[in-house]
């Protein structure tokens, strides 16, 4: 029986529910789901610039689990290039940082201060919001 998989840190969500190619006249391929572990791992190593053991310690995982979970992402996103594939974020094996919240009307994804009493999303100002369970 395999361990059970520890879960990734993730300080943020992507910012994005997903992208399409634009001008691709092929329809109905399937979508590439990245997950929030995978985008963690691009943002630390090539955005932040931080070796994989630092960025390992971040996500609370080992140096060669993070270089699995990177190799892993770098394949979905040359996959993605490569056949004109829609890349889509999928929360997956992770644990926010902190409270988020998710808006019900726009979908997006935030957090917010301690002190903030009024709970509506920052984007489009709806009531309909609710925690991430992580």
């Amino acid at each position: 029986m395999p361990r059970r998989k520890r879960l990734r840190k993730v300080v943020a969500p992507p910012g994005f529910k997903g992208y399409k190619p634009y001008g691709n006249s092929q329809k109905n391929k399937p979508f590439v789901e990245l997950l929030y572990e995978e985008y963690e791992a691009i943002k630390l190593a090539d955005y932040d610039l931080l070796n994989h053991l630092e960025a390992s310690r971040l996500m609370g995982v080992s140096r060669p689990t993070f270089a699995r979970i990177y190799e892993s992402a770098r394949r979905k996103l040359a996959n993605a290039l490569v056949e004109t594939r829609e890349i889509r974020s999928v929360f997956g094996n992770a644990r926010l940082e902190g409270t988020w919240y998710i808006c019900r009307e726009c979908h997006a994804r935030f957090t917010m201060p301690d002190l903030k009493r009024d709970q509506v999303c920052p984007l489009c100002r709806s009531l309909q919001i609710e925690i991430i369970k992580t």
